[in-house]
């Protein structure tokens, strides 16, 4: 197994959740708003639940990505990956922008965290029966 795909990934996994955390950064700024507030004025929370969602989803993502490269295929764990990168990339940026803007990209990052999930379970349980 190579485990460039998943491992590249995780990386980009990791810039996505150091771009999320700069989001709260700058908001923290621009709507004067003091850690360790996290409420103050709806465009700053907005990108503060962007960032925490992101960050909850990611516990869930991670474990999947890599059980379905270990025990599926690695190449398609890594490109479902990117697919989950990019729609929670896009959901953070929708979300900062307006609430409603975030379903598209949620929609698209739950699916592919299901493929990873389904692909891992299968990959393991398969063999057992």
């Amino acid at each position: 197994m190579t485990a460039a795909w998943p491992a590249l990934v995780t990386l980009l996994t990791v810039l996505l959740l150091l771009y999320t955390m700069f989001m709260v950064g700058g908001a923290r700024r621009r709507y004067g708003i003091k850690a360790p507030a996290t409420t103050g004025h709806p465009d700053f929370e907005r990108v503060f639940r962007a960032q925490m969602n992101t960050l909850e989803a990611t516990v869930m993502f991670l474990p999947c990505l890599w059980l379905a490269a270990v025990h599926w295929n690695p190449y398609w764990a890594g490109y479902v990956g990117l697919a989950w990168v990019a729609a929670r990339f896009w959901y953070a940026i929708g979300y900062a922008q307006a609430a409603e803007k975030r379903s598209a990209g949620f929609g698209i990052a739950f699916l592919a965290n299901l493929v990873l999930l389904g692909a891992a379970a299968w990959g393991l349980l398969a063999p057992l029966l």
